[in-house]
């Protein structure tokens, strides 16, 4: 059987060249004149799809997604638009619709929005809540909550920008909506737009041809190529160069790119995600973030909590990091006692969830046996009292010192072990005996701080 597709429009050579492009991809087509007809149509059959103009002579394509999404959740909408009219197709996907097509029709754009739609299932968001639940661990409500929002964004195509502190998993999250979606057979494909010089920033999103600048001795394919179908992940967008961003934006809305070097655009077919630490708003109030931009990629707004609000899930996550840095390193997962999961569960993660990864896989090279003690976290510096006009208070640890703290200890680390190995003529079992520690956990940090 026929996919099936219900079409709303007042224009008859819309509503025409609608039924002949899907009846083309062999989807049977119930057209309908206006809300009417289309309520009708939908009391008398379901459907795998709607298309939907926005203005209509006996109503407005918004109240009509709002509808569909009271009464047909499962239903992927998208709605059809005048050139130039974003905001009504923004308010159309804040309110649920999965995508959304401007009039004149592009009929590309038209073919692989309906293939991506026809990609849904009713049935999936059980599944996808479990497969949620397995990648984004936490059992408090901000959580929960947070996973519900990533299954339900999973099924639009609207443009999602994740905001959250360093190290809060920004890009576990856009991974996850990807994979949960109708893309997830086509590449997820994430780019630090601040670790890339700027000169560089083009050529790396959209590709560049042979010659087109010294050091370009073949053609090379961009990330927008590269994503095509799938899901491109801009973390850090705030970063992008003033002069980028205005490439950005027309590849955004024409869906097509240009590599550095070629008079030819390709057609691309991407969902964009965004993230940064950094205030967005506030760039474009300074002027070093377009405002147009920040509309096309702000649509809808996800918050990842940092770890502090969700401290009952902490030990949760500290277990399950634990089991997996043991099960790479091939030994027994530890235990933490009493004294490590009180001091972790009062400790401030101004790193996140990043940073408890690191006190964790640090703590398990220095471990005596199968137990991991308040000692063998090595914490930064804990809260110390600053004096206010009013009362005494706790002051927030220093940010800012975090990383130097990291490399200090390493480089500690490097000299005890360097010490130890020359003291006993490299031989690492001995070595090991030496420092307190198992010949397995000295391996392992040998390992991991080039010292082999």
């Amino acid at each position: 059987m026929n996919p099936q597709a219900l079409i709303v429009d007042d224009e008859p050579d819309i509503l025409e060249l609608l039924t002949m492009t899907l009846s083309g991809m062999s989807i049977d087509c119930v057209p309908a004149e206006n809300l009417t007809q289309a309520k009708q149509a939908l009391k008398q059959q379901s459907f795998d799809l709607c298309l939907t103009d926005m203005r209509l002579p006996d109503g407005n394509g918004l109240d009509f997604v709002e509808i569909l999404q009271e009464q047909y959740p499962d239903l992927p909408v998208a709605v059809i638009t005048a050139h130039g009219n974003i905001d009504l197709a923004v308010q159309a996907l804040k309110l649920g619709a999965f995508d959304f097509v401007s009039k004149p029709l592009k009929l590309r754009v038209l073919r692989d929005l309906v293939t991506t739609a026809l990609k849904l299932s009713p049935v999936e968001p059980v599944r996808k809540e479990r497969r949620s639940r397995n990648r984004l661990l936490g059992e408090t409500d901000i959580i929960k909550n947070l996973r519900g929002k990533i299954t339900k964004l999973a099924r639009s195509q609207a443009p999602v920008y994740i905001s959250g502190e360093s190290g809060t998993g920004k890009e576990l999250v856009a991974k996850l909506i990807h994979e949960l979606g109708a893309r997830s057979e086509h590449a997820f494909v994430p780019i630090n737009c601040g670790a890339i010089p700027s000169e560089l920033v083009e050529s790396e999103l959209f590709g560049h041809k042979k010659g087109s600048f010294t050091g370009a001795i073949a053609d090379k394919q961009g990330l927008f190529q590269i994503a095509n179908g799938g899901t491109l992940f801009l973390d850090e967008v705030a970063d992008l160069p003033l002069m980028m961003q205005v490439k950005l934006l027309r590849a955004i809305q024409e869906k097509t790119i240009r590599p550095v070097g070629s008079h030819e655009e390709i057609s691309v077919d991407v969902r964009i995600l965004s993230a940064t630490h950094k205030d967005l708003a506030e760039g474009v109030k300074q002027g070093s973030f377009r405002e147009d931009l920040f509309y096309r990629l702000h649509v809808i707004e996800l918050i990842v909590p940092p770890l502090r609000e969700r401290r009952a899930d902490i030990i949760l996550l500290a277990k399950h990091i634990l089991q997996y840095l043991a099960k790479k390193n091939l030994m027994m997962a530890p235990e933490l006692d009493e004294q490590a999961i009180s001091a972790l569960n009062h400790y401030a993660f101004p790193g996140n969830v990043r940073e408890l990864e690191n006190i964790l896989e640090r703590a398990l090279t220095w471990a005596e046996g199968t137990v991991i003690s308040e000692q063998d976290l090595m914490l930064p510096v804990p809260l110390t009292p600053v004096v206010t006009s009013n009362n005494y208070q706790l002051a927030q640890p220093i940010l800012s010192v975090e990383n130097d703290l990291e490399s200090k200890l390493e480089e500690q680390e490097r000299e005890l072990i360097t010490e130890a190995l020359q003291s006993t003529r490299w031989n690492k079992t001995a070595a090991a005996k030496r420092l307190g520690i198992t010949f397995r956990a000295l391996r392992y940090k040998l390992k991991k701080l080039n010292l082999e």
